[in-house]
């Protein structure tokens, strides 16, 4: 179990620095793109036939979107590396969360069944509260409310929220059932955290 948790956090630290490099040489690709955008290196160049064929045609995309929301074409380059930190910085949390998840994967083999049951219930629970989450943010946006990236939380809460609703009334066109099922699922897992630990 050591060995296996050992291997989780030299895995997690190497996506950490991974990703730092591939930002510096990002950081470097933005820079010459940008330069020969604005005509501060030579457009003929060596440098500039590479960006135009190897770079531009992967950053068409993003400049599609820049263009489209009335920036310049030749911030692209920066849009992107934009992109890339926000996708690196989602992916770093991800990956600590599965370095986590494979952690208590292991601790709960180490305790037996009943490890093994607690773990099951409380990821089973900490599914619930983001879907419950994910729910929430997506009915404040009509475009996310329909859309099939959040169509599952509304299947996987509804059970819950239904006879919430046939209890507690809604303020005007607040609705509180998604708070009072999230204040009800920390105390289940809070229960079975005593339970387990006893």
């Amino acid at each position: 179990m050591i060995e296996a948790l050992a291997a989780v956090a030299a895995v997690t630290q190497l996506l950490r620095n991974v990703f730092v490099v591939v930002f510096v040489v990002l950081a470097g690709v933005a820079t010459a793109d940008w330069a020969v955008r604005t005509r501060r290196l030579n457009p003929f160049g060596g440098v500039a036939r590479f960006i135009r064929a190897r770079v531009d045609p992967r950053l068409a995309g993003v400049e599609r979107q820049v263009v489209r929301a009335g920036g310049h074409p030749t911030a692209t380059p920066w849009w992107g590396l934009v992109v890339y930190v926000v996708i690196a910085g989602l992916s770093s949390p991800a990956s600590r969360f599965v370095a986590d998840l494979v952690r208590e994967a292991a601790i709960a083999g180490a305790l037996g069944p009943v490890g093994v049951i607690g773990l099951a219930l409380r990821w089973t629970i900490r599914f619930l509260i983001v879907a419950l989450l994910v729910r929430v943010l997506a009915s404040w946006l009509p475009s996310l409310a329909t859309s099939r990236w959040t169509r599952w939380s509304y299947g996987a809460t509804e059970w819950m929220l239904r006879p919430l609703r046939a209890l507690i009334p809604s303020f005007g066109v607040i609705d509180v059932t998604p708070l009072v099922a999230y204040f009800a699922l920390q105390f289940v897992q809070y229960l079975v955290e005593t339970i387990l630990v006893r």
